[in-house]
């Protein structure tokens, strides 16, 4: 069977951690991939910022740092994303 629904790990960590610090936020999932992973508006819906996560699995296991990742950005395609963070 195929999920309906689902979210990537690192929007939903994102997502939380909104909703547990900023307790007059509301946070939005888009149902479509335009590269913008959230929404977060005020409680009002009157003021709306768009959000692009990026995320990577934890690896500190193999190293001495804290905490670590990959990733590949791009410079340019995030000059270029739709989202405002």
């Amino acid at each position: 069977m195929k999920s309906l629904f689902t979210i990537h790990a690192g929007e939903y960590l994102v997502g939380s951690h909104i909703e547990n610090k900023f307790k007059d936020l509301r946070v939005w999932i888009p149902s479509k991939d335009t590269g913008i992973d959230l929404l977060v508006s005020n409680a009002d819906n009157s003021k709306a910022m768009s959000i692009q996560v990026k995320f990577s699995k934890d690896f500190s296991h193999q190293t001495k740092s804290l905490s670590c990742g990959w990733w590949t950005l791009n410079e340019q395609k995030l000059a270029d994303s739709t989202a405002d963070l």
